[in-house]
């Protein structure tokens, strides 16, 4: 069992039921060293930046996912962002969409 991290629109039950077939089951947590832009991705989507300060935070959900739950939400965030593991605050690792800058 793995962790995805949302902060945007995987939080939300129709996607969850578009994308995976039913709803996931999570808990908030929050990321440290990150910072939340809105509207960051084709003007509408948002996206967490890594700046390194702990001091910065992004709430959010840590969804409980399979790897084939990892490979419906890559094909869902496109190639706009790259999925890359991080550690919460609560302590557990979780997957995270970031920009794909290459």
């Amino acid at each position: 069992m793995e962790y995805l991290f949302s902060y945007g629109t995987l939080q939300d039950p129709q996607v969850q039921e578009y994308i995976f077939g039913r709803l996931l089951q999570g808990k908030t947590d929050t990321v440290l060293g990150f910072k939340k832009q809105d509207k960051a991705v084709y003007g509408r989507y948002p996206l967490v930046v890594h700046t390194g300060n702990p001091e910065d935070k992004v709430l959010g959900m840590a969804y409980k996912v399979d790897l084939n739950d990892l490979k419906k939400a890559d094909i869902y965030k496109t190639k706009a962002y790259k999925r890359e593991l991080f550690t919460l605050e609560s302590g557990d690792k979780a997957w995270i969409y970031v920009e794909n800058s290459n």
